[in-house]
């Protein structure tokens, strides 16, 4: 059977895998489903932001390498991906100048490019599947702004967060300046907002129907997943 690994960027996104995605997984072949925070997250003297793709790199490569029954894949903020320097993730500044539909698979295919040329020739290239979410984790809750608020706790922010739904043709496109990111429009109108717990909250409320239903580049990748659940590596 297929181990899967989620290399993710923080807590929140750790949780949404073990919470929620896992168990989902877990029905369709997986024998587990288990998440990973990149480049030792964990043990960063500073937090925010995504590690460097060079430390990334090498804890894909690192897994792929010792458990050859393995599906590695992704889950980082396209928001936050460093984009220039020795911190680059490929594909990152091409994408900025792309149009909204294309971001994220030009990223997505250089990662996926980078993985397969330094394991070799021989590599199954259905063992990495790699995914950034656009733009980032709260773009997703705005799939269903209702259950989101009631998730939160604040239903009164229903029509508030509607309003920020209704100007984007979907929640994946809720763009990503450092005032208009998803985080940063909710920050905004819930003061102290505590990702990893109200994050969750939300996402549970919200369920992955209609997380799928509304974002297609997330879809897609869960599509994906599925179907290499029964694979044989």
């Amino acid at each position: 059977m297929t181990r899967l690994l989620v290399h993710v960027e923080g807590e929140t996104e750790e949780s949404f895998v073990n919470e929620i995605l896992g168990g989902h997984l877990l029905g369709f072949g997986y024998e587990h489903v288990s998440a990973r925070l990149v480049g030792n997250a964990r043990l960063r003297s500073r937090r925010g932001g995504v590690r460097a793709w060079p430390a990334v790199r090498d804890d894909i490569l690192r897994h792929l390498k010792e458990d050859r029954h393995c599906i590695a894949t992704t889950m980082v903020d396209y928001y936050a991906l460093p984009q220039t320097g020795d911190r680059a993730w490929p594909g990152r500044a091409v994408a900025a100048a792309a149009q909204p539909a294309d971001k994220a698979s030009i990223v997505v295919g250089a990662l996926a490019a980078d993985v397969a040329s330094a394991m070799g020739a021989d590599f199954n290239l259905s063992r990495f599947v790699p995914f950034v979410v656009m733009h980032e984790f709260e773009g997703l809750l705005f799939s269903d702004c209702e259950a989101f608020a009631l998730g939160i706790g604040r239903t009164d922010l229903i029509s508030k967060f509607q309003d920020i739904r209704d100007k984007f043709a979907t929640p994946e496109e809720i763009n990503d300046s450092p005032m208009t990111a998803p985080s940063k429009r909710v920050e905004a109108l819930v003061a102290g907002y505590q990702k990893p717990l109200l994050g969750i909250l939300a996402a549970l409320e919200i369920g992955l129907p209609r997380i799928r239903a509304a974002c297609p580049n997330f879809s897609d990748w869960l599509a994906r997943l599925e179907a290499l659940g029964s694979a044989d590596l």
